[in-house]
């Protein structure tokens, strides 16, 4: 089972639908995928239709658990979803309060690495969306992974934002016994702008080994694919956003053997 986590420290670069469509790429080649949002806004959870204002069981069950959790009981915060190889441990709005609820109680950073053990025979892939807040949830999500991909849009703004995750990924480094990998996904790229262009450039200098070589278009097909709850390449499997994806998706691939 590989886990990748999807994180940036800023918000709007194209985590969720980098989630989804990779999630959907898999599934139609055959992949058992599992989606865990650890977003406490649950724009993972809602693009599948549950709403986490609602949810009476989610992933925050995980947190307030008074001992690790068992396969049980982990199976049981698992919903599934309108693709049959896809489920989802959704997420719901009370995971805002879990950074107080950190301060209180230690060892939180390893809640979700723990879950995954359970299901290791269960799925080929878990993709984690992440919030853009450098706090226990995303402590959880680069705890958990095999392999980081970041996405990063591709406007000089945006780069501030991959600078402090950066940081973050080096800090986290220095505590993991096995260095985190990552991957530099730009996002939004239009080639008709001089700052995408200016942009992809720069990306391309500061980040040359951890840039991939598939760029994410604007794509207005991921938004109506997001209207209709379905992942984009069942929407549009020729789309230009779907084809980037499936280019990145194999390059991951092969990264990791």
């Amino acid at each position: 089972m590989q886990v990748w986590s999807i994180a940036n420290q800023k918000g709007g670069v194209g985590k969720t639908t980098t989630v989804v469509t990779l999630a959907g790429l898999l599934a139609e080649v055959g992949y058992n995928v599992l989606l865990v949002d650890l977003d406490p806004h649950g724009s993972l959870t809602s693009y599948f239709h549950y709403e986490p204002d609602d949810l009476e069981h989610s992933v925050y069950d995980l947190f307030v658990a008074t001992k690790d959790v068992t396969e049980s009981q982990v199976n049981a915060l698992i919903r599934p979803t309108n693709v049959e190889k896809i489920q989802i441990l959704p997420a719901s709005t009370a995971l805002a309060t879990l950074e107080r609820r950190a301060v209180e109680h230690e060892g939180m950073g390893l809640q979700v690495a723990k879950a995954l053990r359970h299901l290791t025979d269960r799925y080929d892939y878990v993709l984690i969306d992440s919030p853009p807040v450098l706090g226990v949830l995303m402590v959880n999500a680069l705890a958990a992974c095999h392999h980081l991909l970041v996405p990063a849009q591709t406007e000089f703004l945006a780069l501030k934002g991959l600078e402090r995750m950066i940081r973050t990924i080096s800090m986290i480094n220095r505590a993991r016994k096995k260095k985190l990998t990552y991957t530099i996904i730009p996002t939004f790229y239009d080639r008709r702008t001089q700052a995408s262009v200016r942009c992809l450039r720069e990306l391309h200098k500061c980040y040359p080994d951890e840039l991939a070589s598939a760029v994410i278009p604007v794509d207005t097909k991921f938004r109506n694919a997001s209207m209709k709850g379905v992942v984009p390449s069942e929407l549009d499997s020729g789309s230009r956003g779907v084809h980037a994806y499936a280019r990145l998706l194999r390059s991951l691939i092969e990264q990791r053997g």
